[in-house]
C-alpha cells in the first residue's frame, strides 16, 4: 500500500471540524493520564514519520446525520503503542511489543475521542453520528484533505501522531456549511414564518457542490482476510474474490454504489459500460 495522500494539501474549510477532534483528543488523553496533554494540528507529516508501515493502525470513521462522508485515521505503530499504554495505565516503554491488546485499547481510546467529538460537532452541525471501524489500509478514495494531530509538548519527540484523511463528500459538506454561515442573514419580520430559500439560492448551492471532485472506483469483488493471511501475502499470491467473471462490476462514487456495468477497454485503458444505475438508498 502507498501513501497516496501524503502530499494532499489541507483545505481551510475543515478547520472547525478538525479543531473539535483536536480538543476532544486533548481532553480524553488529559483525563486518562491525569495531566494536560497538548495537541496541535500539522498540515503535513513531520520529518521522520514513515509514510505507511505494516504495523499501522487504520480506522475508518463514517459520518452520518448533520454531516455525511468518511474519514480515515492512521496511527503509526509507535503511536498506537504509546496511546494504548496511556489507556491501559502502563508505564511508557517504546521497546515493548505491540500486542493485540494494545491495538484494541487504542481502538477503544479513539472511540471515546469520537464520542466526545460528536458532542462538539452537534453545536454546529446538529446531530452527527460517528462510527469507527477497523480499516485494512489506505481508503479506496483519494483524500480531499489531509492533516496530522501531534500529541505531546516536544515537537522533536511527540507522544503520538495521528493522520486524518477526509473524503471529498465530507469536505463538500463542511465547505457548504461554511459558505452558508458566511452569508449575511436577512431580518425576519416578527411573528412571520421563516422565508424559504429562493430557487436562485438553491441553484447557487447546487452549483457550489457541482465543482467538487469525487472518486470513481470499480470494484471487481471483495474478500475478508485474517490478519495472518494478509501478512503472508507475497508477489505471486492469488486472492480469490467473491464474484464470478461474468458478473457485472460495481461502480463506486466516493465509496457508495451508484451503478454496475461491464468492463471494456478504451484506447488501452480500462473502462466500464454502465448496464444498471443504482436507485437512491440502495
Amino acid at each position: 500500500m502507498t501513501d497516496a495522500a501524503a502530499s494532499t494539501p489541507t483545505h481551510p474549510e475543515p478547520s472547525r471540524y478538525l479543531q473539535i477532534w483536536l480538543d476532544s483528543m486533548a481532553q480524553v488523553l488529559g483525563q486518562i493520564s491525569g495531566s494536560p496533554l497538548p495537541c496541535v494540528t500539522l498540515p503535513e507529516a513531520p520529518a521522520g514519520t514513515a509514510a505507511t508501515a505494516p504495523g499501522d493502525l487504520w480506522m475508518v470513521c463514517a459520518c452520518t446525520g448533520g454531516l455525511r462522508g468518511e474519514m480515515i485515521l492512521r496511527l503509526p505503530a509507535a503511536s498506537t503503542l504509546r496511546l494504548a499504554q496511556i489507556f491501559m495505565s502502563e508505564p511508557p516503554a517504546p521497546e515493548a511489543e505491540l500486542t493485540a491488546d494494545h491495538r484494541e485499547a487504542a481502538v477503544e481510546l479513539l472511540r471515546q475521542i469520537a464520542g466526545l467529538a460528536a458532542s462538539g460537532l452537534k453545536t454546529i452541525w446538529g446531530e452527527v453520528q460517528l462510527r469507527l471501524d477497523a480499516s485494512p489500509g489506505t481508503p479506496s478514495w483519494p483524500a480531499s484533505s489531509t492533516t496530522w494531530i501531534r500529541a505531546g509538548d516536544d515537537p522533536g519527540a511527540p507522544l503520538a501522531m495521528v493522520e486524518m484523511q477526509l473524503s471529498a463528500a465530507l469536505v463538500a459538506g463542511l465547505r457548504a456549511e461554511k459558505t452558508e454561515a458566511a452569508k449575511p442573514s436577512n431580518p425576519v419580520p416578527p411573528a412571520s414564518a421563516p422565508i424559504p430559500p429562493s430557487p436562485e439560492e438553491n441553484q447557487a448551492k447546487l452549483g457550489l457542490l457541482m465543482e467538487v471532485e469525487l472518486a470513481v472506483t470499480l470494484r471487481f469483488g471483495s474478500r475478508r482476510l485474517l490478519l495472518r493471511e494478509v501478512l503472508d501475502l507475497n508477489p505471486g499470491a492469488v486472492v480469490d474474490l467473491d464474484r464470478q467473471v461474468e458478473e457485472p462490476v460495481d461502480v463506486l462514487l466516493d465509496g457508495r454504489l451508484v451503478a454496475r456495468g461491464e468492463v471494456v477497454v478504451v484506447d488501452g485503458n480500462y473502462g466500464v459500460r454502465v448496464t444498471e444505475v443504482a436507485h437512491a438508498g440502495s
